[in-house]
């Protein structure tokens, strides 16, 4: 008896398919500030058709904003410093929780980052009309998700030589930031960071009732 074998082609892998998830966020990232960043250089649009505000999400505009907003940043630097954190963080949340897990999860982080940062706008009048723009709301998220998987995982803080247990470094982050604008009165969205680690702990809370035994694992692989 005969058999006959049908050779198909091997399927082309592109360059995307061997990045991770969180590559290719980094990567959406710098392209889109760099787009925005014409956009705005040449008076093709204006801020705030990119960035949030407050007042204008109150008046029921620019809605799109709560997506825009978390892919522009105010300069290299900030882009820079939220980049490399996320390549830290978010390389370590995706491998916890999985791909499709990991892109919900930081979108939903930065969309409640911005929604918190309208509503305390409510009370402090100050925010009213000011400007957010970037990924440090989804960043805060990724930490107060890693503060409750992995409490006891040593990590350096802004340039501190120290390595700090993530349970106390996660809000310690969040006190110096509100600190620093405080005292140098420097345009810091706090209450977006502040929202980000509330969507995080969220999350965290609702992994670890739903997963008891897993996070248990994970919590002493990384302790």
């Amino acid at each position: 008896m005969a058999y006959v074998y049908q050779v198909y082609p091997k399927k082309r892998r592109s360059i995307f398919d061997s990045l991770s998830l969180n590559t290719l966020l980094i990567i959406l990232n710098v392209v889109l500030f760099i787009i925005f960043t014409i956009l705005v250089k040449f008076n093709f649009i204006s801020w705030d058709f990119i960035a949030i505000k407050p007042a204008n999400i109150l008046e029921g505009k620019y809605i799109w904003t709560f997506l825009t907003s978390m892919f522009m940043h105010a300069g290299f630097f900030h882009l820079f410093v939220n980049m490399l954190s996320l390549f830290f963080a978010g390389s370590l949340i995706e491998k916890i929780i999985g791909r499709k897990r990991y892109i919900w999860f930081y979108l939903f982080s930065g969309i409640f980052a911005s929604l918190f940062f309208v509503v305390m706008s409510l009370f402090f009048s100050s925010d009213f009309n000011a400007y957010a723009v970037g990924a440090s709301g989804a960043l805060f998220g990724l930490i107060g998700l890693l503060m409750l998987l992995t409490p006891n995982l040593p990590v350096y803080v802004m340039f501190i030589p120290i390595p700090i247990k993530m349970k106390y470094a996660a809000p310690g982050m969040l006190i110096l930031l509100w600190a620093i604008s405080l005292a140098g009165n420097i345009s810091i969205g706090n209450t977006a960071h502040l929202g980000g680690l509330i969507a995080g702990l969220i999350y965290g809370l609702f992994l670890r009732s739903k997963y008891k035994n897993k996070i248990k694992y994970i919590q002493k692989r990384f302790s």
